[in-house]
């Protein structure tokens, strides 16, 4: 099968490589589409490295069709995606929401599955709080503002440059700044505080979010773009109630994701089929071209999710 593998010198090469044998309780899925993330350019730049006993391919989401029942469905991975064929656990199998463009399905298990993830089962994001999004512009970003607004929460988010303002208010949020040119704390005070933060930043930007939160504020930290270490200001943690919470969701197990994708399906799926919510597609390019696509994510700028075309996709499921 074609595939494209990370070479010793931090490099995508496409490569030729027999098809994953499925163990116990997997399928195996014909891919369609890999969705791009930002742990796909972390762990080829030797910055994330697949969990024990996960695939070395780079790819932690796809869409395709089951082998067994030719069924169209999208999957979360560990890693692989990039690839012709995967081996899934069954558990981490969604059929492709109705009416959803196959490719471009790709690029949305993971990122619903985090948002639901973190606001929603995490960062407890109810009717009439203030959440604050960090990157509304990527993949997550664009998901979580829209979810929000459909949760009945207030939305604020940061993005890198005033020409987002319009797209991100456009998907929902009440209140944009641009992170590189605003004193957040500040503003994001001015504003009443957020009673949830969703942070991509990490170890720098800890101790102005914990600034930023209201009492009983939850800070759901669920990246490390700007480095993995920071101050906590544990006064004010404690002073305010509030809780900091670390999340991934690679590494867990099967059971911890079927849960999470049940809630995903539940609360998601019905959004996207009758197009109340969306997940912009920024770029697709063949699988041949990831490099170019992690060009894309390294340079930011863009909105919503990059993929990669595998295959001739199959019929939409209606």
């Amino acid at each position: 099968m074609r595939a494209i593998a990370i070479t010793e010198d931090h490099r995508l090469e496409p490569v030729d490589l027999p098809e994953p044998v499925p163990a116990p309780g997997e399928v195996l899925v014909d891919v369609v589409a890999a969705g791009v993330n930002r742990a796909d350019v972390a762990q080829t730049a030797g910055m994330y490295p697949p969990p024990p006993g996960a695939s070395e391919l780079p790819g932690l989401e796809i869409s395709g069709r089951r082998r067994d029942t030719g069924e169209a469905v999208v999957a979360l991975l560990a890693g692989g995606g990039y690839a012709e064929v995967v081996a899934v656990p069954e558990g981490q199998l969604l059929p492709v929401p109705e009416g959803m463009d196959p490719v471009e399905a790709a690029g949305v298990i993971e990122v619903c599955a985090t948002v639901v993830s973190n606001l929603v089962l995490e960062g407890r994001l109810s009717d009439g709080e203030t959440v604050l999004i960090h990157g509304g512009t990527g993949g997550i970003g664009t998901v979580a503002i829209q979810l929000a607004r459909h949760l009945g929460a207030r939305v604020l988010t940061t993005v890198g440059s005033e020409e987002a303002f319009d797209r991100v208010r456009e998907l929902g949020a009440d209140a944009v700044w641009n992170r590189r040119t605003t004193d957040l704390l500040e503003v994001v005070r001015e504003a009443g505080g957020a009673d949830v933060i969703l942070d991509v930043v990490g170890g720098p930007a800890l101790a102005d979010n914990v600034g930023m939160l209201r009492e009983h504020g939850r800070l759901v930290i669920i990246g490390t773009l700007g480095g993995a270490t920071g101050e906590l200001p544990i006064g004010k943690l404690m002073g305010k109630r509030a809780r900091v919470i670390g999340t991934t969701l690679r590494s867990r197990r099967t059971e911890g994701k079927r849960e999470i994708l049940e809630a995903t399906r539940e609360l998601v799926w019905p959004l996207l089929a009758d197009g109340s919510l969306r997940v912009p597609v920024h770029a697709r390019f063949p699988l041949e071209r990831a490099a170019q696509a992690h060009d894309v994510l390294r340079e930011g700028g863009h909105v919503g999710k990059v993929v990669l075309e595998v295959a001739e996709p199959p019929p939409r499921n209606r």
